[in-house]
């Protein structure tokens, strides 16, 4: 099963070729690249020219970048009028990668919480308006599902399709595998008082596409590596096994990285790997398991 790591940690300490030659070193076979942040590279004059270098290095190392993160943050307002409007952008150099597919963040607009079906609707006329950009750059369009922090308690609570049977729905109504498909983010179904093994079942195989691995405690949005946190990942393991997964397997843990210092991170990225690998090898033998 291919597995792969988001840039993020990495390209905000040494830039992106910092961040692919690392991952490429620890033994990624495969790429997802952060397109969030600081990506002031996406509008330079030589953006095509980083987009085909990049494209060169991880082809130089036998490595391919499977998937992207667009840019979100920022609140409603900065999201929709400063961010969207930059990805047709986005698209095209995510096309010079190679990228297949795509996370997409839903439309978050204040309070959750008995806004359901409005948000539901301005979501469904959002990522609808995408379908040119997925046609044209022929990549898929990844939902994922969200969070949010209470108002008054200040604890993480649901937010756009943080219930699964939302996030169901989303691509059910949407009703264009050509075009989407699902990423569930493992820590964040944790963070809203559910257990990943059962969203998982509920949204089976032919929903889910795309996968953000990572640990959580339940309480703080941690984005560390397996086994660190408090989610069960043999059941998580076993619950994709029994929907016969075939998506890839990309980890969202490298805060994981964040307190090592740089001539240790190395040894802290290769670690990462390994686990990447463990978890996406266990998860092809219980697949051919269950199929025997």
């Amino acid at each position: 099963m291919l597995y792969s790591c988001q840039t993020s940690h990495l390209a905000a300490r040494g830039g992106l070729n910092y961040a692919f030659d690392t991952l490429m070193d620890a033994g990624y076979p495969a790429i997802d690249i952060s397109l969030f942040g600081r990506n002031e590279y996406l509008f330079e004059e030589g953006w095509t020219d980083t987009a085909k270098e990049l494209y060169e290095r991880a082809k130089a190392r036998g490595v391919i970048i499977n998937q992207a993160h667009a840019p979100f943050g920022g609140g409603y307002d900065h999201y929709t009028k400063n961010l969207i409007p930059t990805f047709p952008r986005v698209f095209a150099f995510c096309e010079i990668l190679g990228v297949r597919q795509i996370v997409v963040h839903p439309l978050q607009q204040g309070r959750y919480y008995g806004r359901e079906r409005e948000l539901f609707d301005m979501n469904m006329d959002f990522y609808r308006s995408l379908i040119p950009l997925s046609e044209k750059h022929g990549i898929k369009i990844a939902i994922e599902n969200m969070w949010q922090t209470h108002p008054v308690t200040h604890r993480i609570c649901d937010d756009v399709c943080a219930d699964p049977h939302e996030l169901a729905a989303y691509y059910d109504t949407l009703n264009d595998p050509e075009h989407f498909t699902v990423c569930l983010d493992i820590g964040h179904v944790a963070l809203c008082g559910r257990e990943p093994q059962d969203a998982i079942r509920i949204l089976g195989h032919d929903r889910l596409g795309a996968l953000h691995v990572h640990d959580v405690d339940y309480v703080n949005d941690l984005h560390t590596i397996p086994y660190l946190g408090r989610v069960n990942w043999s059941a998580v393991v076993e619950a994709l096994a029994d929907i016969d997964y075939s998506g890839e397997f990309t980890m969202e843990s490298d805060s994981f990285l964040a307190p090592y210092p740089a001539d240790f991170i190395p040894t802290a990225a290769k670690y990462m790997a390994d686990t990447t690998q463990y978890l996406a090898d266990r998860l092809e033998w219980l697949i051919n398991e269950k199929k025997h």
